[in-house]
C-alpha cells in the first residue's frame, strides 16, 4: 500500500542537493514529502549515506535507476547496484522514460525492480499507450510522475486510474543572474494538483531542470526564495535578491553580502509574506556575522526554505 504523499521535489546527487535532503530528512517524514533523486555521481558515497539518513526518519524516497545526466548516464541502469546499496524500506526504483526509451526496455526494468516498488518519471518517452496496455489495470500502485514539458493532457490520459504526480519546472533559469527579475511567480501547483488529476506535484524548486555539471563565473550573485502569497490566492512567487555590483566576476564574497542586503531589508518591510524558515533565520545570521559560505552552500540554503514553505503551507491547510 503506497503512503500519501504530496510533494515530490526533484534532485540530481550533487552535494548540496544532498545535503538538503540529509538535513530535512525528519521534515521529509512528518510532511510525508517523497524526493525523487537522480544520480549523477560516479561516486555514491554521498547517495548512499543520504538514502541510509532517509530510511532513519522513516521517510521514502524514489532514486533513479538509468539516469539520464552526469557521471552515470552512459553506464546502463543502476540494478545490481539498487539491489546491494538501495534496496531499503521506503525506497523506490525510478524508471526515467526518456525519448530514447522503448516500451520493451521500460517493461524490462519494470520487471527487475518489481521488488523495488518500480515508479515510471516520464520525461520525453513517446509509448505512453503501449506502456499502459502492457501494464494492464492501472491502480493507485503504480506511480507516474509526469514532467509537465514533456506530458500533455492526452499523455496523461493514459495512466488514468493510477497515482499521478505532475511536475512542473517553476524556476526560470536565466543565463546570467543580473537578468532576473526581483519578483515573479513560481507556481500555483501546490494548490492546484487536486484540479489536474492529480495525486501530488513536484518540482526542481529553485535550481530549475537545466543541468551542467559546473556553474560558470558570477558577475552578479543572486539568492533565490520563495513564498506563498494568500493575497493571490496562495500562488507561489519567488524573489531574486541580486548584488548590486555585476560588472566582474571578482569578490563574490561582497557581492553575496550586497544581495543579502537587498534580502533582509525586504523580509523586515512590514507585511512580509517570507515564512521565517530555519533557513531564513541562518541567513538572517549570515547577515549579521557578515560571513560568505560559499555560492553551493547559499543555494542549499535556499533549496531547504523552499521546502520547509510547502510543508508549512500543508501543514496548515490539514
Amino acid at each position: 500500500m503506497l503512503a500519501v504523499n504530496e510533494y515530490y521535489p526533484y534532485f540530481r546527487s550533487k552535494q548540496y542537493e544532498l545535503t538538503t535532503i540529509r538535513e530535512l530528512a525528519p521534515l521529509l517524514a512528518t510532511a510525508g514529502f517523497c524526493p525523487v533523486i537522480e544520480p549523477v555521481r560516479e561516486t555514491r558515497k554521498g547517495l548512499n549515506k543520504t538514502v541510509a539518513d532517509i530510511v532513519r526518519m522513516d521517510a521514502q524516497a524514489i532514486v533513479i535507476v538509468n539516469p539520464r545526466y552526469g557521471d552515470l548516464s552512459s553506464s546502463g541502469p543502476l540494478t545490481e547496484e539498487l539491489e546491494q546499496e538501495l534496496a531499503l524500506p521506503g525506497i523506490s526504483a525510478g524508471i526515467l522514460l526518456d525519448p530514447k526509451m522503448t516500451a520493451d526496455v521500460a517493461m524490462a526494468h519494470y520487471e527487475a525492480h518489481l521488488a523495488h516498488t518500480p515508479v515510471f518519471i516520464h520525461a520525453g518517452f513517446s509509448s505512453a499507450r503501449s506502456l499502459a496496455e502492457r501494464l494492464g489495470s492501472l491502480t493507485k500502485a503504480n506511480r507516474h510522475v509526469f514532467i509537465e514539458e514533456y506530458c500533455g493532457k492526452l499523455y496523461q490520459r493514459n495512466f488514468q486510474g493510477a497515482n499521478r504526480v505532475l511536475l512542473r519546472d517553476g524556476f526560470r533559469r536565466q543565463k546570467r543572474n543580473r537578468d532576473y527579475e526581483f519578483l515573479e511567480p513560481f507556481s500555483d501547483l501546490h494548490a492546484t494538483f487536486g484540479d489536474e488529476g492529480m495525486d501530488g506535484f513536484g518540482d526542481f524548486l529553485i535550481v530549475g531542470d537545466d543541468y551542467s555539471e559546473t556553474g560558470g563565473p558570477a558577475y552578479s550573485v543572486a539568492i533565490h526564495l520563495t513564498f506563498v502569497d494568500p493575497e493571490q490566492d496562495d500562488l507561489m512567487q519567488i524573489y531574486h535578491f541580486k548584488s548590486q555590483r555585476r560588472d566582474t566576476t571578482q569578490d563574490p564574497a561582497g557581492k553575496f553580502g550586497e544581495a543579502l542586503d537587498r534580502m533582509i531589508r525586504t523580509l523586515d518591510e512590514p507585511g512580509s509574506k517570507v515564512l521565517e524558515t530555519d533557513a531564513v533565520k541562518e541567513f538572517r545570521d549570515l547577515h549579521a556575522r557578515r560571513h560568505f559560505p560559499g555560492l553551493g552552500y547559499i543555494k542549499k540554503l535556499s533549496m531547504n526554505h523552499h521546502v520547509e514553505t510547502l510543508a508549512a503551507y500543508f501543514n496548515n491547510a490539514r
